[in-house]
């Protein structure tokens, strides 16, 4: 069975949506880094840096629905809708399946 970058996508999603924090990290890379422009540029890299920033977003920008999902060179695009404005997040995946990079920030 082969990886799919757009399931993948769509079950980081489902994850954040949910509120689960443990399978939202337990889908990153232990090299994993996160590129957010939302509220401000921030680059978060290291497991205990990952887990305070998605305590952080799951508690003020509570995604809802999804906007857009298109495949990319390295991985997916995927759009939704978080405190009634579309962000767009672009996932990068490593060899193993696991998000090396996410890179997000207001949609234009």
């Amino acid at each position: 069975m082969s990886f799919d970058p757009m399931a993948a996508a769509v079950d980081w999603l489902d994850a954040y949506r949910a509120g689960d924090i443990e399978t939202i990290l337990e889908m990153y890379a232990d090299h994993a880094v996160v590129r957010c422009g939302c509220g401000g540029m921030k680059t978060v890299a290291g497991k205990q840096g990952l887990r305070a920033y998605w305590v952080d977003r799951l508690r003020n920008y509570p995604a809802s629905s999804l906007d857009n999902l298109q495949p990319s060179a390295d991985g997916t695009v995927i759009s939704y809708v978080a405190q009634g404005r579309v962000v767009s997040a672009i996932l990068t995946f490593d060899t193993s399946g696991k998000i090396a990079a996410l890179t997000c920030g207001p949609s234009n």
